[in-house]
């Protein structure tokens, strides 16, 4: 009996998320499906450019999450006091 995968499963795959048995039996259907290869091959390739991005938080950002921190950590401290 042939299994069928689904993209979902390719996707799995890329992400080694799969297991070892899973990982023979999709490496096979992509050297049988046509239509699975290419799937895999631009996955692959969006994967690798969605690696190369890189965000920088703004320094106003940074500024305003410092800012809760401190003011979170004194409200905990004055709490923790009056207990």
């Amino acid at each position: 009996m042939t299994k069928t995968f689904t993209y979902d499963d390719v996707v799995r795959y890329l992400y080694a998320e799969t297991t070892q048995n899973e990982n023979d039996s999709i490496a096979e259907a992509l050297t049988l499906d046509d239509d699975l290869m290419n799937f895999y091959l631009d996955s692959l390739e969006i994967k690798d450019q969605m690696n190369k991005i890189v965000r920088t938080p703004s320094d106003r950002s940074v500024q305003k999450i410092l800012h809760f921190s401190r003011q979170y950590s004194q409200k905990q401290s004055a709490t923790a006091l009056s207990c």
